[in-house]
């Protein structure tokens, strides 16, 4: 049966519900505390990228919101974070930072949690910040050159 002719079948932010590369909220949530878990105990690699837990307000119920994420060093106390989201969307991790800037933190593996400030790149300084990022994990680079949007890329500074 097509979509057309079944009024709930469809897609939910441009990915059709079962469709290879889809996760239900309640595995990617178990997905993420037990990466979170594995952070927390200083295990922050996945896939050969660094890790650390994004810590913030969810924009709509108000509630904590821990999110693993591939980071890059940028710097001394600040961290580079992509908001790939699976390509056709925004992830939700980044509308609750954009939401609550001044709620933001990172847990790094064998640090105290660390207060920070996102400040969303653009122009000259999202592209000298997207080469070293996409050389390091070409993956990210081939996941870009797939979709129609701009990855957001958020430079997280020491508070």
């Amino acid at each position: 049966m097509s979509s057309t002719s079944n009024p709930q079948a469809g897609s939910r932010g441009g990915r059709k519900s079962g469709s290879p590369g889809t996760v239900s909220r309640w595995v990617q949530r178990k997905m993420n505390a037990r990466m979170n878990g594995k952070i927390r105990r200083g295990r922050g690699q996945f896939m050969g990228m660094d890790v650390l837990i994004l810590n913030t307000m969810g924009r709509r119920s108000g509630q904590p919101r821990a999110t693993p994420l591939a980071w890059f060093a940028d710097g001394t106390d600040a961290w580079l974070i992509v908001a790939s989201g699976g390509g056709s969307q925004d992830p939700d991790w980044y509308g609750n930072l954009m939401t609550h800037p001044d709620r933001a933190s990172i847990e790094l593996p064998g640090r105290d949690r660390l207060q920070v400030t996102p400040h969303v790149l653009d122009g000259t300084d999202r592209e000298q910040a997207w080469q070293p990022i996409a050389a390091a994990q070409p993956r990210y680079a081939k996941y870009q050159s797939k979709s129609d949007r701009e990855y957001p890329v958020i430079r997280l500074t020491r508070r």
